[in-house]
């Protein structure tokens, strides 16, 4: 007897168009179905909402409806215009529609009584019919709940899921919960009677505050696993996660000159277009000269740069960099540098993430620099840290330019740092800076560890900084643990037994 093979079926999805919610989604909420977005207050549940149905609306040219529970009509067209949405202009042209049901639209009767859902069923199908809409929001399941007495919640919502199912529109509810890791929600019973359920959160974590999204289930589809992180920009919500990235970038064999031959050498020929560069080392070593040296090498060759800066400002850099005999300012004014300065405690991670994508996507350089990758710790927790490094880089590396990160090492003779350890598998090619105490005289010394893809010099080379930059000089000779910040003169005899293990 053949056995009957019956074919797979798919979910049908609707794309939310919320940046990077459908990576997460596995490609949107499901269709003429009902999903759940569980938070506690301030969480975003309300910017959520109104930007699936304004991308519904103006991209997917599908007409919605907003059902609220607690606030008016005019203060969610008034709140939600910060954002650049028109939410009045589609209620005008006939796009959208609200629904309120709240405490002064429901008669005192109906909410001591025992409510019939069916006034509700009817409010939403009256305008769903009225415009035809495809998409329905309601904010909040729970604020709904709370002005009934011992209502039969689970029933309900269930009475309420079929209800918007057989109106065949794709819907949308938001639930509070009252803490961000423990009880999921206030009824308890909104979880179960939905087939896709949203998480957000707004934590805080070692002082500082995180927003993260995670779908903790998806019936019938898979999808992303953990909790992402997001931000709420000016507009809209911007989803970030890690899930989408591939690692599909393209590798390129041109070098690309770093602004100083002798380190040219060093690397076996420069660094490649497309690499990550890592400097690394303590405060005064020349790391952000090195920054300086290679975005003002780009604009030399007529390419374009941008100078990320978070320690230091313009004019500071300008100053520093003609010490240098670089002129910063003249290559910005050219427009072939630009160079933006921020304090790390100005913004979070993803919000920092967020404007330089922006700035890079505007100004389409070459290179790209961040001095310093570290000052960024003072603000980020390692989690946070770790997230934006590898969005950061992974980006850079789908654009095929070169990043060059700086990063200063916690103690003045050098020792691995937090960002270091976050980066340095990510990165190409690495630069170690040290100080070297010598016979009472303190002394600088570089190194490259690493050149993915080229053979480099292994040598600790001694160099200085002048008014032409930097200058490397010769190897260090008969000293050792230079790059451990404990320098220490060899003795003939130990020169002697290391010649006869090597030979």
């Amino acid at each position: 007897m053949t056995e009957t093979v019956h074919p797979k079926r798919h979910i049908e999805k609707v794309p939310t168009n919320i940046h990077g919610l459908d990576i997460v989604l596995n490609g949107g909420l499901p269709e003429r179905r009902v999903a759940l977005l569980v938070g506690t207050a301030g969480s975003g549940k309300t910017i959520f909402g109104c930007e699936f149905l304004w991308r519904s609306i103006t991209e997917q040219k599908e007409n919605a409806v907003f059902v609220s529970f607690e606030e008016s009509q005019e203060r969610i067209v008034r709140n939600i215009s910060s954002f650049g949405w028109d939410f009045q202009e589609l209620v005008d042209s006939g796009r959208l529609a609200f629904v309120e049901l709240n405490k002064s639209t429901l008669a005192a009767d109906v909410i001591e009584g025992e409510f019939d859902l069916r006034i509700l069923v009817e409010r939403i199908k009256a305008a769903v019919e009225q415009i035809q809409a495809k998409r329905v929001f309601v904010d909040s399941i729970s604020a709904f709940f709370e002005q009934l007495r011992q209502a039969p919640v689970r029933r309900m919502l269930l009475d309420l899921s079929s209800a918007l199912a057989e109106l065949g529109v794709t819907s949308l509810i938001s639930a509070e919960r009252y803490e961000e890791y423990g009880s999921l929600s206030a009824y308890k019973s909104e979880t179960f009677v939905s087939d896709c359920v949203l998480i957000l959160r707004h934590i805080l974590e070692e002082e500082k505050t995180r927003r993260t999204v995670q779908v903790l289930k998806y019936r019938g589809s898979g999808h992303s696993q953990g909790e992402y992180p997001f931000t709420i920009s000016n507009s809209g919500v911007v989803v970030m996660p890690n899930v989408g990235m591939e690692l599909t970038s393209k590798s390129s064999m041109q070098r690309t000159p770093s602004g100083n031959a002798e380190l040219d050498r060093m690397c076996g020929g420069g660094f490649f277009r497309d690499s990550i560069i890592l400097v690394s080392g303590p405060t005064g070593t020349g790391k952000t000269l090195l920054s300086s040296q290679f975005v003002h090498t780009a604009c030399m060759q007529d390419e374009k740069a941008i100078l990320f800066a978070f320690e230091e400002s313009r004019e500071q850099l300008f100053r520093n960099g003609s010490g240098w005999s670089l002129d910063l300012a003249e290559m910005e004014k050219r427009g072939f540098l630009k160079v933006v300065c921020n304090y790390p405690e100005s913004a979070g991670p993803e919000d920092h993430l967020l404007r330089m994508k922006q700035v890079i996507e505007e100004f389409q350089p070459q290179r790209i620099a961040v001095d310093s990758l570290s000052a960024l710790e003072r603000v980020i927790s390692v989690r946070s840290f770790r997230e934006f490094v590898i969005s950061l880089t992974s980006h850079i590396k789908q654009l095929q330019v070169a990043g060059f990160f700086t990063n200063t090492t916690a103690t003045l003779l050098g020792g691995e740092s937090i960002t270091e350890t976050h980066i340095s598998t990510l990165t190409d090619s690495i630069l170690l800076l040290r100080y070297v105490e010598t016979g009472g005289r303190m002394r600088r010394g570089m190194t490259v560890i690493k050149m993915r893809g080229s053979d480099h010099e292994k040598e600790i080379v001694e160099y200085s900084i002048t008014g032409k930059g930097l200058e490397l000089g010769k190897p260090f000779r008969g000293v050792e643990s230079i790059m451990t910040g404990s320098p220490r003169a060899v003795t003939e005899m130990e020169r002697d037994v290391l010649r006869k293990m090597v030979h």
